[in-house]
């Protein structure tokens, strides 16, 4: 590592976290989290200056255990997540808890242990949403949930760590051609069409922005949608 900004994307071994680990390299050193330990070794050799950072967010134990050398983060991206569809007449509770979980509950911890880092640095949060955290439509029930609630929580979190110089950025992207988006496709019956679809690329641009931008400006919310093509 060197003297450059340091940045930890979580969810980095594929689809958006890859995109943004990618987008920020350039100008960052990296921590790539992410539980698929050999997919983050092949991106950090990709990269150079970057590390992969296996961990599974929801080991209480072990997130405290990997953060305790982090002293200082300039930037944290949330951006591993899960998205299970349903009715919510179809949807048990082990569904419920186990989104709450990684989308909201991992988040919220894995921030509060590097909070001490990212205000040594006047660091920058960004919390990957979806456009189902400003609007929930039958199916998505426990998913829009958590989104929401992950707003929420970016609301929260900005308005006690502004003070301290920390940015906090909630980013709502919508249908983005991801191995996630296919699996979504295919859980509502239809066809996955990348060409429809967001980018990855295009997500990470809008995580750079914020990333990047000046000291005066707070970019608090980023909202992304598909352009008709």
């Amino acid at each position: 590592m060197t003297s450059r900004p340091r940045a930890l994307v979580t969810g980095a071994s594929r689809g958006i976290g890859k995109a943004i680990a990618q987008a920020l390299a350039p100008t960052h050193d990296l921590l790539l989290g992410g539980r698929d330990a050999a997919a983050l070794s092949e991106l950090a050799t990709e990269l150079g200056n970057a590390l992969p950072w296996p961990l599974d967010l929801a080991d209480s134990d072990a997130l405290t255990a990997a953060t305790a050398e982090i002293d200082r983060l300039d930037l944290l991206v949330h951006s591993a997540g899960m998205a299970e569809l349903g009715a919510v007449a179809d949807t048990p509770a082990k569904v419920w808890r186990e989104t709450y979980e990684i989308n909201v509950v991992a988040v919220a911890e894995l921030t509060r242990v590097l909070l001490p880092a990212l205000r040594r640095a006047r660091g920058t949060v960004v919390l990957i949403n979806s456009g189902a955290g400003l609007r929930a439509n039958p199916g998505w029930g426990a998913y829009a949930a958590s989104k929401f609630a992950l707003r929420a929580l970016g609301d929260a979190l900005r308005a006690e760590e502004e003070p301290h110089g920390v940015r906090v950025t909630s980013v709502h992207p919508g249908r983005t051609a991801t191995d996630m988006q296919r699996g979504i496709r295919s859980a509502e019956g239809g066809d996955f069409q990348p060409e429809a679809y967001l980018r990855p690329e295009s997500v990470a641009s809008a995580v750079l922005m914020a990333a990047t931008a000046s000291p005066d400006a707070h970019l608090t919310e980023i909202v992304i949608r598909p352009a008709a093509r």
